[in-house]
């Protein structure tokens, strides 16, 4: 057997210049969140069919080409046809444009609540979090107070006070939910308000409302994102109840919760008028809720890889 000495081996040396190269990629949080979404089947099959009622909403009212308002009485009660791939509604209009345009209003309005809901909570929260003290037990004190009223009872009283008008609803339905986007933004920033960064701040000058804005708020977008997602649904459902009860929008506006109360009341003899926006309806919440789902997986630091 060969004895091993050190002519046997040959020094390569050792470059140190590249001791500091990163082999792995680095990827961010928000990378690495598309990463694994794009692995949830459901969640992107979600995503897609949410673009696709989004291109409906903007061009599906006008893509046959019918007037929406216009009563036309020869037409009336039609079943679902070439001409009317819906059908016709009572009064000869077209069910299929009328569906997207109702499910554009109801849309709509939910997005406008949830951008309402997430400005006041934010910024509710986040002062509560950030000075704490008696301003938080005060401002606590007052959530408690309105989320301890039955909302849609208050949400009723609104509505018959102001009336069936989209600045009623608007109001009638934020007038409570921004209380649980205060309470998480609280807790999330009253982790956060003791991070390095935030006494950097401080200690350079920086006002509590810049704090808050630049520093704590966007720290709390996963969160964020998650309410957003789990609020648009909630509205619109909450939207088609109100008008299906006879409190929300009603007729000449137009909703899918205006829609599916004229279908129920011919339900028995034209069933395909509640059908088809009760099932767009369906979709919409479900593709929301499917969405939210994979977001949450794929925003929760915990499964990071």
């Amino acid at each position: 057997m060969e004895e091993l000495n050190l002519k046997s081996f040959k020094n390569i040396g050792c470059d140190y210049s590249k001791s500091d190269a990163i082999v792995r990629p680095t990827v961010t949080y928000w990378q690495d969140a598309w990463r694994r979404l794009k692995k949830n089947p459901i969640a992107m099959v979600s995503l897609v069919a949410l673009i696709i009622f989004t291109i409906m909403i903007i061009v599906g009212p006008y893509i046959r080409g019918y007037d929406l308002v216009t009563i036309v009485p020869t037409k009336k009660n039609l079943g679902p046809c070439s001409e009317f791939w819906f059908g016709s509604d009572s009064l000869g209009r077209d069910i299929f444009s009328r569906v997207w345009l109702g499910a554009r209003a109801s849309i709509l309005v939910a997005i406008a609540c949830t951008g309402i809901q997430i400005v006041i909570g934010c910024t509710y929260g986040g002062v509560m979090a950030y000075f704490g003290g008696w301003v938080d037990d005060i401002m606590m004190r007052i959530i408690e107070v309105v989320t301890s009223m039955p909302s849609l009872l208050i949400t009723i009283i609104i509505m018959m006070v102001l009336g069936n008008s989209m600045w009623a609803l608007l109001v009638a339905m934020c007038i409570t939910s921004w209380c649980g986007t205060a309470r998480q933004m609280r807790g999330q920033i009253m982790q956060l308000r003791e991070s390095e960064y935030v006494m950097a701040a401080e200690t350079l000058g920086a006002s509590p409302s810049r704090i808050i804005i630049k520093h704590l708020i966007p720290n709390t977008l996963s969160i964020l994102i998650l309410n957003v997602a789990s609020s648009i649904p909630g509205y619109i459902f909450t939207e088609a109840g109100l008008s299906f009860l006879g409190i929300g929008l009603q007729p000449p506006d137009t909703s899918l919760g205006v829609l599916i109360s004229a279908g129920q009341a011919t339900m028995e003899f034209y069933p395909y008028q509640l059908f088809f926006p009760a099932l767009i309806l369906c979709l919409i919440v479900l593709a929301f809720n499917l969405l939210g789902d994979g977001l949450r997986d794929a925003l929760d630091p915990r499964l990071r890889q």
